[in-house]
């Protein structure tokens, strides 16, 4: 599959019913902990990324005064991710781009890093803390690794990595 395969579009009121399976089906709720707080993911602007004209992945953001976080990012075909966060990038291309993740999501960290991100901080025994606030997250990730931690990863445009060099 090639990026030019992917049309990215605003996701609408008309997304909810499909955003709320997708999020179910990968991240176990649309309420998301994380950094210490509860988040409805799909009660922020998103982008929708469709496949073959069928939505296949999402990717919603807070945007602040000088940073844009990407809350939730969920895909169902390989590649569609990466178009939605190249299309972040292009919208706030002046911005950094910050995210968190958990210490098991291996397969998102080797695709954020090769993207420009760089794990920027550590936050140990973060998901423990998380679970007080979303009892269902597991206990064990990817690979069987225990989900203890969140990482924090920024994207800087302008930066060496951002731009594959």
């Amino acid at each position: 599959m090639m990026d030019n395969d992917v049309d990215i579009r605003e996701m609408s009121d008309a997304d909810l019913a499909w955003a709320q399976i997708l999020v179910d089906d990968l991240l176990g709720s649309r309420l998301q902990a994380r950094m210490d707080e509860l988040i409805d993911v799909l009660s922020l602007p998103g982008l929708v990324a469709e496949y073959n004209g069928e939505a296949s992945a999402l990717l919603t953001y807070r945007k602040g005064s000088d940073a844009v976080e990407i809350v939730a990012i969920c895909s169902t075909v390989p590649r569609c991710g990466k178009a939605l966060i190249d299309a972040l990038k292009l919208r706030f291309a002046t911005m950094s781009i910050w995210l968190v993740t958990t210490n098991d999501n291996h397969r998102a960290l080797r695709s954020y890093q090769r993207q420009g991100f760089a794990v920027i901080e550590t936050r140990k025994g973060a998901v423990a803390r998380a679970r007080r606030l979303k009892p269902s997250i597991p206990l064990v990730g990817q690979g069987g690794i225990p989900m203890q931690d969140e990482l924090v990863l920024r994207y800087e445009p302008g930066d060496a990595r951002a731009t594959g060099g």
